[in-house]
């Protein structure tokens, strides 16, 4: 939890009776690796703030799954479409390691945000980075090779492709292991 409010402290100004509330407002849970915090289908009703552990969102169409991002410690995220609009996601949401974190409902956002003219602007920072990152990754996908977003990706997540199997990493680069096996040898 400590994380979770001195990340929220970094990240936009908040006062502590603003900190103290949130904390009351949250819980933590434990996920087992290889399990589910969202299915496709479902609908996203959480932030989450990952303390330790590391998750993927992917969607799958034609038994191909295709990985969109991971999720490593001190990072808030959600599905957030589906989060924001209460529609069902099309993306899931699985832990590749044994994961704890902190869930912040949505309905709760939603009322903090109402309160509280510094949690609604804290809330705006989050998706407005988050619509930045998607549209970087969604370019890097049209526009990079998979050579130059593999070292994209190694420079810019701190060691955890060290925690993604390759057969991820392939899926995630939108390439074959075998691919991924020649460009590991060449750099």
């Amino acid at each position: 939890m400590t994380d979770f409010l001195l990340f929220c402290k970094q990240f936009s100004p908040l006062d502590e009776h603003i900190l103290q509330i949130l904390q009351q407002q949250t819980t933590t849970k434990t996920y087992s690796k290889g399990e589910f915090l969202l299915h496709s289908g479902e609908t996203c009703k959480y932030l989450y703030f990952i303390n330790e552990g590391l998750i993927k969102s992917y969607s799958e169409k034609n038994d191909k799954e295709f990985i969109m991002r991971f999720f490593a410690e001190n990072v808030l995220f959600s599905v957030f479409d589906s989060y924001i609009t209460q529609t069902p996601s099309k993306f899931n949401l699985v832990t590749l390691e044994d994961t704890t974190v902190t869930l912040i409902r949505y309905e709760t956002m939603q009322d903090l945000c109402k309160q509280f003219h510094a949690v609604e602007t804290f809330f705006r920072k989050l998706v407005s980075i988050a619509a930045i990152k998607m549209m970087k990754r969604i370019s890097e996908m049209l526009e990079e090779s998979a050579a130059d977003l593999y070292k994209l990706f190694i420079e810019e997540n701190n060691g955890i492709h060290q925690r993604i199997s390759l057969g991820d990493m392939a899926k995630y680069l939108g390439i074959t292991q075998q691919s991924l096996s020649r460009i590991r040898t060449i750099r």
